[in-house]
């Protein structure tokens, strides 16, 4: 399909930070992304063949902090949209909506979600002290 996009000579390169095989900046703490040429599209291709493991015991990525701060978030989110509901009327749909949307902040692997998660979870404390104090001002409107 990139044949047909595209005329010249290139070459796929693909930037990634795999969890178990990247090294850390020094100074940042990150994760340093490296440089895989196109024989990633196979290792993609057999990836692609074990995403049924994924949230099971044999998945292999479902060690890592990440994948278990994001199951940790799936039970946040139901226990937070459970108390919602148990408490929603016309009056907090607005800002139950808000707080709902939340997830749609947390974008990006690595570093990157982790920034996007903390500014969701400030958020979503805001939001929630708002909804159960009753204070029905959404944070839109400010």
């Amino acid at each position: 399909k990139l044949d047909a996009q595209f005329e010249g000579d290139f070459k796929l390169k693909f930037y990634l930070a795999p969890p178990i095989f990247a090294k850390k900046d020094p100074e940042t703490g990150h994760l340093k992304k490296q440089e895989f040429g196109p024989w990633m599209m196979k290792a993609f291709g057999i990836l692609a063949k074990f995403k049924a493991l994924r949230g099971t015991p044999l998945d292999p990525f479902g060690k890592t902090e990440e994948r278990q701060a994001e199951r940790a978030l799936i039970g946040e989110y139901e226990a937070t949209m459970t108390e919602l509901a148990g408490a929603l009327t016309r009056d907090n749909l607005t800002l139950a909506v808000e707080i709902a949307e939340i997830p749609e902040h947390i974008r990006g692997f690595g570093h990157v979600k982790e920034r996007h998660l903390a500014s969701a979870k400030s958020l979503r404390e805001d939001l929630l002290n708002r909804f159960r104090s009753g204070d029905l001002t959404p944070l839109a409107a400010e």
